[in-house]
């Protein structure tokens, strides 16, 4: 719902009984006996209050129906009866006047009921709003609620009476009906400060008065007052003054019928032979180029959806037009869509990256998509791999359970192993997910038949059946690896023991996994055939979850080491990592080599998976052990001649790495980066690990724009020295570099709207809008080199001493 649209329900369209919950008392009871009760046997020692509310309804000042009673209560203070009552009067019988009095009774010592107090409330406010969620009103002590249009007993504080509890206490009724926004941490520290101030707001007043908190009912949208019968709202009387004056439009997002007919007019099919010849002018051709350049997240108004059907025609040789022309076509209109169709076909073929968002959510025609797949037909093996992920998640928003994006990932897998490999286990990944368990099953159904039809290749590779077999072993290895690492966390001791049980396991137990019966294809390199685990190499990282380190035998003689995690999921890590795969890619492409290590995630299940092991060192570890990042580097390429003691292509190494992760992490919104997830090779090449906060989302309070620590700028010679200006320029180049391909990443992003990666699936559209803005797509070339410069600035400055305060808060964030 956007900004500018109000939502709500009529009253007189809820035939459902007025119902509200009273919750308890609050405040100090005075336990007097009262003087009618002296001849009874009750001693102020003795007396327990039992106390009822009596709740009544009144319409314009008058009773309305029976009044309810609730149960009694005598377990206080504080007095709880947390009871639904549901009156007989219906929302829609209710007026604007209706008040609902509340009378508190005590039982306990006498005779005749005694009356605590009493309070009345309006049922809507002033805006004519129906009121709802909790409210807390005062009690007149002494006094029945009186419900009369001028009552005597309002239960609202007066506002010369309120003080910081009474505007807290309104607020936290904001925040359970959802009106402002949760953060979990700040939210917990807020409602701490809350207990204080209400205990020191309690010993000032001495609690002298009583209080009943009422918790209303709550709908979907706000509940409006209209009298049963009326098309609109009797207007308040405008007073001379300039006073605001709300009024509600019953057609408030409603079709406007004149437009609604314009617009067909306009497209009418009889015009396509007068739209055929139409050129647009300079300015018109100014504005198409504005449209075409707008990310794919952008929604187009009516008037730039006339715009390009207007010219359709003769965009058609302009390729990057389809995608827009396809969002303005009126789907609903069989003649339209036919048209649009047929134009689809004689259209200048567009960019793989264009055919990704035709497979998104919004577009849902079946030919529409089928037209996305053939395009992708044309992307060669290793391009394709680097979307596999997303085309896999784009099965979710088809129309059917085999449709021809499925067809096409299988038929392009039973020719690459390493696609048949990724395809097979993020389906299989899929399985959990109930909503498309039957979706991704049926895919999987359709991959293991065609592979086991598959007929032996000429040179001699292996047939359909036992290439099937050999990805089936892959889950029996990744099953038993999940049976060691249960067996080792029950291990009693530290990790040393359990190290110890892991190598015992491996070489006795399960000493079939110190040498396989056949070979079995890596889950994380395919063409890689690993014969075995070697005990004496494998180990046990200190860890919570004790996750394994590996060491397999290749079948070519060698060794590949990989860490086997269990109780984590891993698809947000393997989503970030294929980014940052993809993302080196786009820059080798444009010769810039920044030195990244984007190392291989798989994750085998949803809380479950395998990644590519790194030789290197946190920089906590490198800083505990040779006090800085230089000291390290000069241990393994010394050179006296080279800057800092270092050789120039270590250091060089250093600084692009060190480029590349600060414009991916700012890029895709990096959180809870500290010195442990970040590692650096004995080679110079940084780079990070641990991706559980993405598209800014962070643990830690204020944190900076650039992930930049300042151990990073010191072995770079400081923030004055010529590598941090050719640090910067690496940046600069690599952030106009991926800018270029923003439609490309967030079509990506938009493909895992529906995914079950926890940062995406709590609110994908404004985790993709997040994404878009990083980009900065509003700026040129050199403006945005200009903004880069000046981010890079603010996060470094943010990290030596300084008296800002935001620049204080962000050096609080390596800390």
């Amino acid at each position: 719902m956007s900004g500018n649209e109000f939502r709500f329900f009529l009253s007189c369209d809820i035939n459902l009984p007025l119902t509200f919950k009273i919750e308890r008392l609050e405040g100090k009871l005075n336990t007097s006996i009262p003087p009618d009760s002296a001849d009874v046997d009750c001693t102020i020692e003795e007396r327990k209050p039992e106390l009822y509310v009596e709740c009544s309804l009144y319409v314009d000042g008058a009773p309305f129906g029976l009044p309810m009673r609730t149960r009694l209560e005598s377990s206080g203070p504080s007095y709880c009866w947390n009871e639904l009552i549901t009156l007989s009067t219906k929302y829609r019988d209710l007026t604007a006047n209706s008040q609902l009095t509340l009378t508190v009774y005590d039982v306990s010592c006498g005779k005749n009921e005694e009356v605590v107090g009493g309070a009345t409330i309006h049922l809507f406010n002033m805006k004519k709003q129906l009121k709802t969620g909790k409210h807390k009103l005062r009690l007149w002590s002494g006094k029945e609620a009186d419900g009369s249009i001028n009552t005597t007993t309002p239960g609202k504080v007066p506002k010369d009476e309120r003080g910081e509890l009474e505007r807290l206490e309104k607020l936290v009724n904001k925040y359970e009906r959802g009106q402002i926004q949760r953060v979990d941490w700040l939210d917990r520290l807020a409602f701490k400060s809350m207990e204080k101030i209400k205990e020191r707001e309690s010993i000032k007043n001495g609690s002298s008065h009583l209080y009943i908190v009422v918790d209303f009912c709550s709908f979907e949208h706000r509940v409006v007052f209209q009298e049963s019968g009326a098309n609109f709202l009797i207007p308040s009387p405008i007073a001379s003054t300039n006073e605001l004056v709300t009024v509600w439009d019953p057609e408030l997002g409603k079709i406007n019928p004149s437009e609604h007919k314009q617009l067909k007019l306009a497209r009418s099919l009889n015009r396509g032979i007068i739209d055929r010849d139409l050129k647009p002018s300079i300015t018109e051709r100014k504005s198409i180029q504005r449209i075409l350049r707008y990310p794919p997240t952008r929604t187009l108004t009516g008037e730039e959806k006339q715009l390009l059907w207007k010219f359709r025609f003769s965009l058609m040789s302009e390729k990057r037009a389809l995608t827009k022309f396809l969002r303005c076509v009126e789907w609903s209109d069989v003649q339209e869509a036919k048209q649009a169709l047929e134009l689809m076909g004689k259209w200048e073929t567009i960019d793989v990256c264009d055919a990704l968002e035709l497979l998104s959510p919004v577009f849902e025609s079946e030919e529409v998509r089928a037209y996305a797949v053939s395009v992708l037909e044309r992307a060669d093996d290793e391009e394709l791999q680097c979307y596999l992920l997303q085309l896999v998640q784009a099965l979710r928003f088809e129309r059917t359970d085999k449709s021809r994006l499925c067809h096409f990932l299988v038929q392009r897998s039973l020719c690459n192993i390493d696609l048949a490999s990724f395809l097979r286990w993020y389906v299989a990944v899929e399985l959990h997910d109930h909503a498309y368990a039957r979706r991704f099953y049926s895919t999987y159904e359709i991959l293991e038949e065609s592979m086991l039809k598959l007929a032996p290749a000429s040179s001699g590779e292996e047939d359909g059946i036992k290439l099937w077999h050999s990805l089936v072993r892959q889950t029996e290895l990744t099953a038993q690896l999940c049976s060691i690492t249960r067996d080792v966390r029950n291990v009693r001791g530290g990790t040393q023991k359990k190290i110890e049980k892991l190598r015992q396991l491996l070489s006795g137990l399960l000493s079939e996994l110190t040498y396989f019966d056949e070979p079995i294809r890596s889950p994380l390199a395919p063409r890689v055939l690993i014969t075995g685990i070697i005990p004496s190499e494998s180990s046990i990282f200190k860890s919570a979850l004790h996750p394994l380190r590996l060491a397999f035998r290749t079948a070519s003689g060698g060794s590949c080491k990989i860490i086997f995690k269990k109780g984590d999921d891993l698809r947000q890590d393997q989503l970030v990592i294929q980014m940052v795969t993809l993302m080196d890619r786009l820059l080798k492409l444009e010769n810039l080599d920044l030195h990244l290590t984007p190392y291989r995630v798989l994750a085998t299940g949803h809380d479950e998976g395998m990644l590519e092991f790194i030789p290197s060192k946190s920089l906590a570890q490198i800083l505990s052990e040779h006090r800085s990042i230089t000291s390290y580097l000069q241990k393994f390429h010394p050179d006296e001649d080279g800057p800092f003691g270092i050789t120039a292509t270590c250091l060089e190494t250093f600084i692009k790495s060190c480029a590349g992760y600060s414009v991916i992490t700012y890029i895709l919104g990096i959180g809870d980066r500290h010195l442990d997830n970040l590692l650096l090779q004995d080679d110079g090449r940084l780079f990070h690990v641990d991706f559980g906060f993405i598209l800014g989302r962070d643990p830690k309070p204020f944190p900076p724009p650039m992930k930049l620590c300042k151990e990073m700028v010191e072995a770079m010679g400081g923030a004055e020295s010529q590598y941090y200006t050719r640090f910067k320029s690496y940046c600069c180049e690599a952030y106009n570099i991926l800018r270029k391909s923003s439609n490309l990443i967030l079509n990506l992003f938009h493909l895992m709207a529906g995914s079950n990666i926890p940062d995406i699936a709590s609110d994908p559209e404004k985790g993709i809008l997040k994404l878009q803005e990083k980009f900065r797509l509003d700026l040129d070339d050199e403006e945005s080199i200009h903004f880069f410069q000046d981010l890079i600035n603010e996060s470094v400055s943010a990290l030596f001493p300084q008296m800002v305060e935001t620049i204080h808060r962000w050096a609080q964030y390596w800390r």
